[in-house]
């Protein structure tokens, strides 16, 4: 074998690794891991197999078998991540939005509590005028600091902490049955209630940040799968006009979300798209989509955009979506979960010990 052989039957066999850790359920971290860089995968993969092409001569059987291993990786991820390409039918219709009264508009942001530059977020708001405002990691500090937008948004929930899982949510909306909970942990809030848009529809919504599977922060992604899915599990999306969203700290294409959608029966409007990377803001080529809005087929699409830096490590996310009850018949629901998924949800839910089970 030649030097070159070597180097890439080592890298073949790593570039492998990513794809047979997908295909388990083990929730250890370093496992769970593998589902966020997919897009960075699928080109180190073709890198790969390019490179295979150049040096290895293929009368060795292992070549061939390395190469086609690779190529079933490389369609293996592909196929995760191709429903967020523009190449994709999209989930959620477009709309221009007939009557201002049933829009509503929403911008999301991981402000990362480390960081100063609230006038940058502020200056975000003062650009797209969102009906809503949800920050993540804000404390107290940055609570003292968004007080200056509180005459015009005068529904407010604030939950300050110092932990990275404080919680501020502004509302030009009425707001109403508002409720704070702690579904899995009692670091980590929600926020749950209902909006009134100014039509008069009501709409339930909540807003999520449960905790990432990393060394820092939790071994494991049972906590993490366990709010996402109990919350799909009880929402009433045939019943009731909703809306869920936050920093997810999971990936649109993850088992977990995809059974979340499943469950809930809400909508990506990122499908047909694109990716829409929230994170990580200071490195380009290592960034996904944690930053998430779903909602019931009774929305149709406005606009949906990353906004600039706010020297957080999260982009911020802008959406405006309208009322249109008429277009649920042009819409498909994403399939809903089977015996197995049920099950496997229920499991996931279970060892995450909730403290609360009713939303």
């Amino acid at each position: 074998m030649s030097i070159p052989e070597i180097i890439l039957a080592f890298f073949s066999i790593l570039m492998l690794l990513p794809t047979l850790a997908s295909l388990t359920k083990y929730d250890k971290w370093w496992i769970r891991g593998f589902d966020f860089p997919r897009i960075q995968i699928s080109f180190l993969i073709l890198l790969i197999i390019s490179l295979s092409l150049v040096y290895y001569t293929f009368r060795d059987a292992w070549h061939s078998i390395l190469v086609i291993l690779l190529i079933g990786s490389f369609i293996y991820q592909a196929v995760k991540i191709f429903p967020y390409t523009i190449f994709a039918k999209k989930q959620v219709h477009k709309s221009k939005g007939s009557d201002p009264k049933g829009m509503i508009s929403l911008l999301i942001s991981n402000v990362l509590a480390t960081n100063k530059r609230s006038d940058k977020l502020i200056a975000h708001v003062q650009t797209y005028k969102p009906d809503l405002l949800l920050t993540l990691e804000s404390d107290q500090r940055w609570e003292n600091e968004l007080s200056v937008l509180e005459d015009e948004y005068i529904y407010k929930v604030k939950i300050p902490k110092d932990n990275f899982y404080g919680m501020h949510l502004y509302s030009k909306l009425k707001l109403e049955h508002i409720e704070i909970k702690y579904l899995i942990s009692d670091e980590i809030p929600s926020i749950h209630g209902y909006l009134w848009l100014r039509n008069g529809v009501r709409v339930r919504f909540h807003c999520l940040h449960p905790k990432p599977p990393s060394p820092s922060e939790d071994d494991t992604s049972t906590n993490r799968d366990a709010e996402l899915l109990l919350v799909g599990r009880e929402l009433n999306a045939e019943k009731e006009s909703v809306l869920v969203f936050g920093d997810l700290n999971d990936v649109a294409w993850s088992r977990t979300t995809k059974l979340f959608q499943k469950l809930s029966g809400l909508l990506d409007p990122r499908i047909g798209r694109g990716f829409y990377n929230t994170f990580h803001a200071d490195y380009s080529l290592l960034r996904w989509p944690l930053d998430h809005v779903f909602h019931t087929i009774d929305f149709t699409l406005i606009k949906l955009k990353c906004l600039k830096s706010i020297n957080s490590d999260h982009f911020p996310v802008f959406i405006k979506l309208n009322y249109d009850p008429g277009k649920k018949s042009f819409q498909e629901r994403p399939e809903k979960a089977n015996g197995d998924e049920k099950e496997w949800a229920n499991e996931k839910i279970e060892d995450g010990n909730p403290q609360e089970t009713d939303i």
